[in-house]
């Protein structure tokens, strides 16, 4: 598809600032962008790039004040109207599986709306019920009593266990399951006994879930992700975790059970959340960070264990000198010693004598 830079901005709501006339064809990021093609810039670091770009427009900031040439498209947020005209300019050509596949097995029992569709080899148990225009790929596994809502997708080889509860809007991504049973055990005499986990998992309505994730249905009651949260893939959330509206999990973080996270908290990649700790709204938990205590709404906090993030810079910049501080602690031990040495020798042997 091609739009012109005025349809463009009309479509981002966006101000033009040079030619609105001119033809984008394609998107790209901005330092591979070519003659018709629409990028973005969201962050000063790339303000480099910006300045040798070929791109026939960029998508700015509002407050963008770089002259040089280039058309711009001043809008709110950069990153969010550039993906919004990715999506018009390229839409997908992807085509989610259509209808009943003849070798889906779907017990009688279960309950299927209107136009919902189910590839091959899927697993639909009793009891279940899909939400009207959900798609179910090949190869998935949908448990006994499972409540699925309106317009949700679920990739290849899901597996969702028996009575847990997936919102509308939802999307989840190939490999992951969801309700797998909780990590609990009674240890007695270097035994393990399995605890039962006897609840269930509920994802709210526009949650989307990444390849191989793990989320572990509760002991008792509800492991929950709120509503529009976001998890990237191999993240893992254990049993009886809370997690509020439009969090952002990246990449291999986890988060162990009995954690309370609030509202648009964002844990980076490789951040481990210890259980039975809570995080306030707002909350940032900086990459390969150890959270062991509470921290309140607000708090952005890195490092292990997790502190707030200038005491934890100020130890880094410390700690980058230990080699410097070291040598400095020698030679001032050095001295100590030389200048005791000739305090003994002056003192000599008989002035402490009556």
């Amino acid at each position: 598809m091609s739009m012109t830079v005025a349809q463009l901005s009309s479509l981002v709501a966006g101000v033009v600032d040079g030619d609105p006339d001119a033809v984008i064809t394609g998107v790209a990021g901005i330092d591979s962008a070519r003659e018709g093609d629409l990028t973005f810039l969201a962050n000063p670091r790339y303000l480099p790039l910006f300045r040798k770009t070929s791109a026939t427009a960029v998508i700015v900031p509002a407050d963008f004040s770089e002259q040089s040439g280039v058309t711009v498209i001043r809008v709110a947020d950069a990153s969010l109207a550039f993906a919004q005209a990715v999506q018009a300019l390229a839409p997908q050509a992807v085509r989610h599986p259509q209808g009943i596949h003849e070798r889906a097995v779907i017990d009688p029992a279960a309950v299927l709306e209107a136009d919902v569709a189910v590839g091959a080899g899927a697993v639909i148990e009793a009891g279940a019920r899909i939400g009207a225009g959900t798609v179910v790929y090949p190869g998935v596994y949908i448990g006994r009593d499972v409540q699925v809502g309106v317009g949700t997708i679920i990739y290849a080889n899901v597996t969702v266990y028996e009575r847990c509860i997936i919102g509308n809007g939802v999307i989840i991504h190939s490999g992951a399951v969801i309700g797998s049973d909780g990590f609990g055990y009674a240890t007695v005499k270097g035994i393990h006994y399995k605890i039962p986990q006897t609840g269930i998992v509920v994802l709210e309505d526009d949650v989307e879930i990444g390849a191989n994730v793990t989320v572990d249905r509760a002991r008792f009651d509800r492991t929950v992700i709120g509503r529009g949260t976001k998890i990237d893939n191999l993240v893992q959330i254990a049993h009886n975790v809370s997690i509020g509206e439009h969090c952002i999990f990246v990449s291999q973080s986890g988060v162990a059970g009995s954690a309370t996270l609030g509202s648009h908290v964002t844990v980076a990649g490789q951040a481990g959340v210890a259980g039975h700790i809570t995080l306030g709204d707002g909350a940032v938990v900086g990459g390969q960070s150890g959270v062991i205590k509470s921290f309140p709404a607000g708090s952005v906090v890195w490092g292990t264990p997790a502190q707030e993030m200038r005491a934890t810079k100020k130890i880094l910049a410390y700690t980058q000198r230990l080699p410097e501080l070291v040598a400095r602690i020698k030679q001032l031990e050095a001295a100590v010693e030389r200048l005791t040495a000739t305090n003994t020798t002056a003192a000599g042997p008989n002035d402490n004598e009556g």
